[in-house]
């Protein structure tokens, strides 16, 4: 036997060898009919049999029924013997009649002359393997249907240029655009067109690239040009080999809860702005008590000064100059308790017709003559019902503060109208606005021009009261104030103020002063517990014939009145230690009738305008004709 005859020989043996030990795959032979002639431990396993069990059996018993009756076995040899191979995959059964997914392939074995002299046929159990395919295709399926079924996001692919490779119907909702017709367009049309010049688009996909992902908040546009606040991510994506196959954006539209947010901020920075406000009044409120009662001791030393000062003139210009600084001082304390909202204002009902002509008579005088003074009051304005006096005052502030704003010249319009119900909290008031052609104001300053002491002048050029004395005022009468002012064209304060609810009526003639002659006119018991205003007042009052006497507290007081005639009580409001001078007031009507009751104040509380209407009341600081006018009608039981 020489080589070629043995080579043969080994090699067929070599290969039965390796056919036998593959278990992972069923390998057999068919003859041309398809009967099953060999068999390996393989198809054993995967199909149960044993070679005892199939050899000789026709191999179309290991497909199911639908395929034996749509004749598949037989189309599988037909191809296979006229192509010389068939592959396909499909449901098999095992002897015990269960199903597997199998990868079929039948290879064609040709005899010396080219015949079809049987079949190799090798089949593989895959149904591992499509079942993970099928989970798979399942779990993308159904994320698919996840990401097309959110519509509070937009979600979507971008190719690594940034153009749209998908789209859900979130992005459809939120930018405005179908799929189709946004697919393939570049993402950048989402920016806005500042946000493209900059180049924020490359630079948001670089930083993906650069840091794993780019996030941020800014404005976008949808497909009808009206802009969104969004909140965007962006994540690069590779494949299993580290290469960037694209980008996934999603985007949200957070308007609403941007919106939110700064309508929380604004009423953070109002509450604020209110209680700082409300500090500051609190503390000018109170410098403005003692203030007064400052100013009380030198305008009562003053004029009590002056009846003494005979014939010594340069004593009587002293005494003169600081009657008129008092005065100064007693208009910024005016000032300060209007910010504060704790002066004694008297409302009267006003005709506006009447009262615009004369506020700005007065500012005409005040202004320079480079400024135009146009008034406008609409022929049906209602009459407004505030205090005359601190009305003037805080139209003149405000005509002055126009007037610095316009140092080369302008015009100052000054307007009244009935107010929309829009424009104001209350439905019934009337708009007095005040509008120059000044420089304006900043602002980052607008809010705290009303602030006392706050100014932009120089020094000595300014108290820095005017506008908080206006804003006070309109608070203090059910009003309110509202500044608007743009740089370079002006400012225009507009007051909000209450319609009367009665007709305007003339002012009533001023009442003479009270006569000094000398003979004693009544006990009067001053309580004060503030030593230099209560040396005063008995100075004033032992001036004008009274005889006076002191107590500090309210319940001193009481004990006096019970054990002494007295003709009047003057008492100041503010009384420390227990009983103030109002309570004190009200013991005296009910204990004792027949005294009358006069109360001093450097400001009203919250009840100060009843009292008024209750008992006389004196302002501080008070003069001698003043303080002896109001006691002479309590002695007298005059109301």
């Amino acid at each position: 036997m020489n080589d070629q005859t043995l080579f043969p020989a080994q090699t067929e043996q070599s290969f039965r060898r390796l056919v036998e030990a593959v278990t992972d795959y069923a390998i057999y032979m068919l003859d041309p009919e398809g009967r099953i002639l060999t068999w390996n431990p393989g198809i054993e396993r995967v199909k149960g049999y044993s070679s005892d069990d199939i050899r000789g059996q026709h191999f179309s018993m290991f497909f199911t029924p639908e395929d034996r009756a749509a004749g598949l076995p037989a189309h599988a040899l037909a191809t296979a013997a006229r192509v010389g191979r068939f592959e396909s995959e499909g449901w098999r059964l095992r002897k015990d009649g269960t199903r597997f997914w199998a990868l079929a392939v039948v290879d064609t074995i040709y005899g010396e002359r080219g015949e079809v002299v049987g079949f190799v046929k090798i089949t593989r159990d895959m149904s591992e393997r499509r079942a993970a395919l099928e989970a798979l295709n399942e779990s993308e399926r159904r994320f698919r249907l996840l990401v097309k079924s959110v519509v509070d996001y937009a979600i979507f692919m971008l190719d690594p240029q940034g153009y749209v490779t998908n789209w859900n119907s979130g992005a459809e909702r939120i930018k405005g655009y179908r799929a189709d017709e946004i697919i393939g367009q570049h993402f950048s049309r989402f920016y806005t067109e500042e946000d493209r010049r900059d180049g924020l688009p490359a630079r948001a996909l670089q930083k993906a690239l650069d840091q794993g992902k780019f996030e941020s908040e800014a404005w976008r546009v949808r497909k009808d040009g009206t802009r969104f606040w969004a909140s965007v991510v962006i994540d690069p994506i590779r494949d299993e080999t580290g290469t960037l196959i694209g980008f996934a954006k999603i985007t949200r539209d957070i308007s609403e809860r941007r919106e939110a947010q700064m309508r929380l901020e604004q009423t953070r920075e109002q509450l604020f702005q209110a209680q700082k406000m409300e500090a500051i009044g609190q503390l000018t409120g109170g410098i403005a008590h003692d203030f007064n009662n400052l100013l009380t001791v030198i305008l009562g030393g003053a004029d009590m000064a002056e009846r003494m000062a005979g014939d010594n003139e340069r004593l009587r210009r002293i005494l003169g100059n600081m009657r008129h600084a008092v005065k100064r001082g007693e208009t910024l304390t005016k000032q300060l308790l209007a910010f504060s909202r704790r002066q004694t204002l008297k409302p009267q009902a006003l005709d506006l017709h009447e009262q615009i002509r004369i506020i700005a008579d007065m500012l005409g005088r005040s202004l320079r003559g480079d400024i135009e003074i146009v008034t406008e009051v609409a022929p049906d304005v209602a009459p407004i019902e505030v205090d005359p006096s601190e009305l003037e005052l805080a139209l003149l502030n405000v005509g002055l503060n126009a007037r610095d704003a316009m140092p080369h010249g302008g015009k100052l319009r000054i307007t009244a109208r009935n107010a929309e119900p829009r424009e104001h909290n209350e439905t019934d008031c009337v708009a007095i606005a005040l509008a120059d052609t000044g420089i304006g104001i900043r602002d980052e300053i607008k809010h705290r021009v009303i602030e006392p002491f706050f100014t932009t002048k120089g020094v000595g050029k300014g108290t820095g009261l005017g506008l908080s004395q206006a804003y006070g005022f309109a608070t203090q009468s059910g009003g309110s104030m509202k500044i608007d002012s743009r740089i370079g064209e002006g400012t225009t304060v507009t007051f909000y103020l209450p319609i009367a609810q009665s007709l305007p009526r003339q002012a009533p003639r001023s009442e003479p002063a009270v006569a000094i002659d000398g003979k004693h006119q009544g006990t009067i018991l001053v309580v004060e517990d503030d030593p230099g205003i209560a040396e005063l007042a008995v100075g004033l009052l032992e001036d004008a014939g009274y005889e006076a006497r002191v107590v500090t507290t309210a319940q001193a007081a009481i004990d006096e009145l019970e054990h002494t005639k007295v003709d009047a009580v003057f008492s100041d409001i503010m009384l420390q230690g227990g009983m103030n001078g109002a309570e004190l007031a009200h013991v005296v009507r009910a204990k004792f009738p027949d005294v009358g009751i006069v109360l001093a104040t450097g400001f009203a509380e919250a009840a100060t305008s009843q009292l008024a209407r209750e008992f006389p009341l004196v302002s501080k600081p008070y003069d001698q004709t003043s303080l002896v006018g109001a006691v002479a009608k309590a002695v007298r039981r005059e109301s």
